[in-house]
């Protein structure tokens, strides 16, 4: 039978994991991904968030075997250090180790009868041992020195030359050493010599194949370096002995060696060095099949979903169907393949794989799904994949030539909406602006009348992004799963927490338990100043109706860990100033003299006049406006500063940290971009003309439009001062407001109580209220609180020697849960003396830390959009940032955490149905 393609079905790559070392085994449990590695760890992560979740040094050589069993509770690592390891899923602390009597060179495999609770162990001299762990108690003590970490190796301790020996390098603290747990030393009678006439590469426990036997009973079917397979019954003498059955050879003289074995019910898959796989039924014992797969040496093979899967040394995988049919070949990694799992998660098929190349891959297996089991997909699926599609389209604003992926991508995002059943309308946005998208999910009709309204504002527009140098993991619009983190232009600003909001209320509304209207609306210029969206706003403004709270996601969190509800923004003015000239560009030699008035050197001396030492504005009254710290506010800040110290006491004093905080947020500044001048460039040119494109970042209760009349009078009067010839001119090119919201209004106690009920639901149940007490102890304190921390109390804060605190230093204050409980151990614990503790974990959990409550901070940035929709509107806004610090939103390997797009969601949905009822 020919094995042409039938069906050539690609799976699609779900997530890729990145390590520094081989992944040589993997196996995987409901909600986990176990992986041995080359330099002896095991590492875990989640099938949900794909991070990592956990990290084991377990062993002082590679991690040549894993074996998953009691249902997920207990896992085996065999490894070239010649242990076997017993480990606790849930602690990931070591239970015990096993080890034998003979020097047996590398572990190539584990497997375990759950039956029996019998460990068997296939080894480089070609031994099977097992060990019953019912026996563990009633056998003597093993001496220390019996351990194989202690005894001579026969190879790297022997005499060279003159019969002298080097000295063992005793160390006493083995890093690569696991700790803790039972020793148990195999019984010289637990062992069977010469299982194979080669290396024991694979074994596989099956169940019911042997012939008027109980269903349950259970064989052990091995595969050598002698190209045989033996099945070997469990029943013999107790205590787990083996007694060989049969062997099952294809006929060749020199068979060559068996590298992996996989079960199918009776069906056994056998993975040889020449690239065969071999079908053998276990109940007849025939050899069914011979196929020839085109992956070199079969190094895995997995079964699921009615298909074999089989990767080997040129990084391909092959799949074929139960007709033995190949119906489709991928390449999965850069190097070689050397193990792959599958797992069916709720009815979505899910395929592992592992390789030389560091990664591990997570592949989605369509074609592996019945059709009964579609509608298992969960509404995460359906998002994954509507982001995926969002994120390919260029909608960057900023560039004529997007024009039409502007506009496709905002055509998706109506019909995303209009799928979900909500009334959708494109409306213009002038002739040469991107077009705005509303969207209305109608709640309750029976409550029409006293229906709330929520409004979501988002923008689907991005920053420019390139890859031509390279410096993208990823191609940047194609969204890539790596490491847990999702990334792609945009995925964090603004597509992907809009994808999530649109999925939390349709989410609402198909299980009718929407009861106010959330109204979408979505722009497409907010990367260029929010071109016409506020005569857009105008224009729709009876369609779009009343609205009692307005919601952003279109900002980050202070660091990795804490969740943030943003409460400020600063305002900004750009602005261009341009001096020119009545006489055109000249040479400097030639007509250069001190009565010339210069263009450049008049913009120079101008500019110098607009800020002084520190950056202080010198514009006449123009820190006048700015609000006063008042004891509330400091309250957060010492919030902040105690939260982000605990877990970085590298971020150093909480003063120097709260000042330099506030001087991104609360206190206005002034920036100079660019020069621009006439002429050719060299060093000889005197210009005609000279320009400067300069901002002002604007703090709450200063108006810019005030400020914005402040200054082209100061310029206008400082020019004058000069006495020059030449022209100004200063033109403000945009302009938008300051934001500062009322974190005691109901949308913010929503939101609190959302994203503690999702991000740290027990720490909520013992925290106290933060807006029942209202910032009780500062107030109790009053303006004394800010004089005892030496936090200034005003809105203009010089302060040149503090240090900047900036997104990437604040995003490495990502600390582990179990970092922090190393660093509270005392030092003899750490040195891993006596005192040791029992596990050589570097980190139990990756999942998000629980907190008492967010972080409120204010940001530098600005949102054009988010004052004129509150003042149109007559509604409260509030901000709520999903991203992390480390997003790298506008700048390259732009990413949005898993985790945080998903609890995004969950926080949406909380708000959409909770705020309504206040």
């Amino acid at each position: 039978m020919s094995l042409g393609l039938s069906a050539d079905i690609r799976p699609s790559l779900t997530h890729r994991l990145i390590h520094d070392k081989s992944i040589l085994v993997l196996t995987v449990s409901e909600d986990r991904i176990y992986a041995g590695t080359q330099n002896g760890e095991i590492l875990v992560f989640s099938l949900k968030s794909y991070e990592r979740i956990g990290h084991i040094q377990a062993h002082r050589g590679s991690v040549l075997g894993l074996c998953l069993r009691e249902k997920e509770t207990i896992i085996f690592s065999s490894a070239a250090d010649r242990i076997v390891n017993v480990w606790c899923t849930k602690t990931l602390r070591r239970l015990y180790s096993i080890y034998s009597t003979y020097d047996i060179g590398d572990v190539f495999c584990v497997c375990y009868s759950s039956k029996s609770k019998t460990v068997y162990l296939g080894a480089q001299n070609t031994t099977i041992q097992w060990y019953d762990l019912r026996e563990k108690d009633r056998r003597p003590s093993p001496r220390p020195s019996d351990h194989p970490h202690y005894r001579q190796d026969r190879f790297f301790d022997s005499t060279g030359p003159g019969g002298i020996r080097t000295p063992r390098l005793e160390v006493e603290d083995d890093p690569l050493e696991a700790h803790g747990g039972q020793a148990l030393e195999i019984d010289p009678q637990s062992i069977h010599q010469f299982a194979h006439y080669g290396y024991v590469y694979c074994m596989v426990l099956a169940r019911g194949i042997l012939p008027n036997a109980p269903a349950d009973e259970e064989v052990l079917v091995s595969g050598g370096g002698d190209g045989i397979v033996k099945v070997w019954s469990l029943n013999g003498k107790g205590s787990g002995r083996i007694h060989e059955l049969y062997t099952l050879e294809d006929g060749r003289e020199e068979g060559d060696s068996v590298l992996s074995l996989v079960l199918d019910g009776a069906f056994l898959y056998t993975g040889r060095l020449d690239g065969d796989v071999n079908v053998w039924d276990l109940e007849t014992r025939q050899l069914v099949r011979t196929l020839r797969v085109d992956v070199g040496d079969v190094l895995t093979m997995s079964v699921g979903g009615g298909h074999l899967f089989t990767g080997g040394v040129n990084g391909t995988v092959e799949k074929f169907n139960r007709q033995y049919e190949r119906i489709s070949k991928f390449q999965a990694h850069g190097g070689r393949i050397l193990c792959s799992a599958f797992i069916n998660l709720n009815g979505r098929p899910v395929f592992v794989t592992g390789s030389n190349d560091s990664t591990i891959a997570v592949w989605d297996i369509q074609d592996c799904i019945d059709v009964g089991e579609n509608k298992r997909r969960t509404h995460s699926d359906y998002l994954l994949e509507s982001l995926q599609e969002f994120v390919s389209y260029r909608t960057v604003s900023s560039d004529s030539r997007f024009k039409g992926d502007c506009h496709r991508g905002a055509s998706f995002l109506r019909s995303v909406l209009k799928n979900f059943g909500a009334t959708t309308e494109s409306l213009k946005s002038g002739d040469s602006f991107n077009p705005v998208i509303y969207g209305r999910f109608r709640g309750n009709p029976q409550t029409a009348t006293k229906r709330k309204k929520i409004l979501f504002y988002g923008h689907y527009d991005v920053i420019a992004a390139d890859n031509s140098q390279g410096k993208w993991l990823r191609e940047p619009f194609t969204l890539s799963g790596i490491d847990g983190h999702l990334y792609g232009r945009g995925v964090s600003d603004n597509k992907g927490p809009i994808m999530a909001a649109i999925y939390a209320a349709a989410q609402l509304n198909t299980s009718q338990a929407l009861e106010s209207d959330i109204i979408f609306i979505i722009e497409g210029e907010e990367e260029c100043g929010s071109r016409g969206f506020a005569e857009t706003i105008r224009r729709n403004r009876k369609l779009i109706g009343d609205v009692d709270w307005i919601l952003l996601a279109n900002s980050y969190w202070l660091d990795d860990d804490v969740p943030c509800l943003t409460y400020g923004l600063r305002g900004v003015i750009h602005a261009t100033v341009q001096v020119e000239s009545a006489h055109p560009d000249l040479h400097s030699g030639v007509d250069g003299s001190a009565l010339l008035d210069e263009s450049l050197k008049d913009l120079v001396l101008l500019l110098s006049k607009l800020a002084g030492p520190h950056g202080h504005v010198e514009i006449p009254g123009f820190y006048e406006p700015i609000l006063k710290l008042t004891p509330e506010e400091l309250e957060l800040y010492n919030h902040i500063t105690t939260t982000l110290i605990r877990r970085d006491p590298d971020l150093g004093d909480p003063i120097q940290l709260a000042t330099s905080l506030m001087r991104r947020w609360r206190e206005a500044s002034l920036t100079i971009h660019r020069f621009h001048t006439s002429g050719p460039e060299n060093s000889t040119i005197i210009p005609r003309l000279a320009r400067a494109a300069i901002s002002l970042r604007l703090v709450p209760n200063q108006s810019a439009e005030a400020i914005s009349q402040q200054l082209e009078s100061f310029l206008q009067e400082q020019f004058a001062s000069l006495g020059s010839q030449n022209k100004l001119t200063v033109a403000i090119d945009h302009r938008a407001e300051p934001w500062l919201g009322d974190v005691h209004n109901e949308i913010y106690q929503t939101l609190e109580e959302g994203l503690v009920k999702s991000w740290g639901d027990q720490w909520g149940r013992r925290r106290s209220s933060f807006h029942a007490s209202k910032f009780a102890g500062a107030k109790a304190n009053g303006d004394e609180g800010a004089k005892k921390e030496n936090i200034p109390s005003t809105g203009h804060v010089p302060s040149p020697t503090t240090r900047p605190a900036t997104s990437s230093t604040l995003s490495r204050t990502s600390t582990r849960v179990a970092d922090l409980d190393t660093a509270s151990q005392p030092a003899a614990n750490r040195s891993g003396n006596a005192a040791a503790p029992e596990s050589p974990i570097a980190e139990t959990s990756r999942e998000p830390a629980p907190f008492a409550r967010p972080l409120y901070i204010r940001e530098g940035g600005s949102i054009p959009a988010i004052r004129f929709l509150e003042t149109e509107f007559d509604a409260p806004a509030a901000q709520l940032p999903i991203g992390q610090a480390s997003d790298s939103a506008h700048l390259d390997n732009e990413r949005i955490r898993l985790v945080n797009l998903m609890k995004g969601k969950e926080v949406f949905e909380y708000v959409f149905r909770e705020l309504p009822r206040r």
